[in-house]
């Protein structure tokens, strides 16, 4: 493969986040020759994104950084169709006002990552229902439906798999690629968009786009896609036993989120900091160099860096020095989830799986009566022997609070009010 040209080029296929692409030279062309426009489109099918789109959030990022314009697409549109891909069963149908409601809170995590602005190569954030919920249904058919054929769009794994293992797929989740098409030379045409990225999945959808600009208007566009993220030993990016990893704080605090990036493979550290991190490949390597007994640091620094990038350096700062308080000094730290719950409730004596559920230390009672019977339980540091342990303002510590923990590296407050 001949050295890319451009920055962009050059810096994502060094960090690693580059899978496939319709046209390398062409792309790369095209980026030597000053900023392009790319973008890419996350539904509103919750109100948070998860750390499973921190990959393409970071894409999106990377190419800012290296002096492009991107474009946030939310899927206010497309989300009524619901993408297919990846799915066993129809995704449920949500309202006009859960998808409002849904879009609001994921705007909130790119103001993170990018910036917003009238600049060249200042990022904006589009509804593709300005255009979708507009289109008429025979003239769109006779003008974009001639370009596609039946026959590639039942090849594509969207389909092809739901049909293979005999699971409905309605018509309206058919739609959905024609759209996505759709979406890609309707971007073109208002704001010169020439390249859609997305997750190795999309790669189907994404050249139906590139197509369609070329038959429809004679546009030469790009696609570019990124491998879909996994740890070591398989497990998916975004979900934990405990649920989806969130970005959005009032999802997720801050801490929880710190610490999912702490927990990381050994075999993951150097990977997750050249696609999570902003920092430079001489430091990830310095860091990535970190064997053995002190791959702990480099798990610290990468926890440090991500949480930063999501929440603000100074809260990422302040979950570093929770984690260090609360293992290398056996303390409470100021910055562990806390779960309040009435001091009437609390003087009641109920249950300890109950408040080890809530807190989110187990996704269930049952997951609570086991992380006891296993011996991972702990009540203000000391081992819960009995599942039918109650809680009861005699646990109050001298801070006011009660710590209750999963194992060594999680742990969550019950504060009475």
């Amino acid at each position: 493969m001949t050295k890319a040209r451009s920055a962009f080029l050059a810096a994502a296929e060094e960090r690693g986040f580059l899978h496939q692409i319709t046209d390398r030279a062409g792309l790369d062309a095209l980026l030597a020759a000053g900023p392009v426009t790319s973008y890419i489109g996350f539904d509103c099918t919750a109100d948070s994104l998860h750390v499973g789109s921190l990959l393409q959030i970071m894409l999106l990022r990377l190419w800012q950084k290296t002096g492009n314009k991107p474009i946030v697409l939310m899927g206010g549109g497309t989300t009524k169709v619901g993408d297919p891909s990846g799915k066993d069963e129809t995704r449920r149908m949500l309202s006009e006002a859960e998808i409002a409601a849904n879009m609001a809170g994921i705007r909130r995590v790119f103001e993170r990552f990018l910036t917003f602005g009238d600049g060249k190569t200042d990022a904006v954030m589009v509804d593709n229902a300005e255009w979708l919920d507009r289109l008429e249904y025979i003239p769109f058919l006779r003008e974009y439906g001639r370009h596609f054929s039946v026959n590639r769009m039942l090849s594509m794994d969207s389909v092809k798999l739901r049909l293979e293992r005999e699971q409905p797929l309605t018509f309206l989740e058919f739609n959905y690629m024609v759209l996505q098409a759709y979406d890609f030379l309707e971007l073109a045409r208002r704001y010169n968009c020439a390249v859609q990225m997305g997750g190795s999945d999309q790669w189907g959808n994404i050249v139906m786009g590139v197509e369609l600009g070329r038959r429809a208007e004679e546009r030469v566009l790009h696609g570019v896609t990124s491998q879909l993220v996994t740890t070591s030993s398989g497990a998916k990016m975004g979900k934990t036993a405990q649920g989806a990893v969130w970005l959005n704080a009032d999802r997720l605090s801050a801490y929880d989120y710190w610490q999912y990036w702490r927990n990381t493979e050994d075999a993951d550290v150097g990977r997750f900091l050249r696609l999570f991190t902003d920092l430079s490949m001489a430091e990830i390597k310095r860091v990535d160099a970190l064997k053995d007994g002190e791959i702990n640091r480099a798990k610290i620094v990468l926890a440090t860096e991500a949480t930063a990038l999501a929440h603000g350096r100074k809260v990422a700062d302040e979950a570093a020095e929770t984690a260090r308080r609360v293992f290398a000094e056996g303390g409470i730290g100021a910055n562990l989830p806390v779960t309040e719950t009435s001091k009437a409730e609390l003087g009641s004596g109920q249950p300890a799986i109950h408040y080890f559920h809530r807190t989110g230390l187990a996704p269930s009672l049952s997951e609570a009566r086991r992380l006891i019977r296993g011996g991972g339980a702990r009540i203000n540091d000391k081992v819960v022997a009995d599942e039918n342990a109650k809680l009861s303002l005699a646990d109050l510590n001298a801070d006011g609070v009660i710590k209750l923990s999963a194992g060594k590296k999680r742990h969550a407050l019950v504060k009475p009010v």
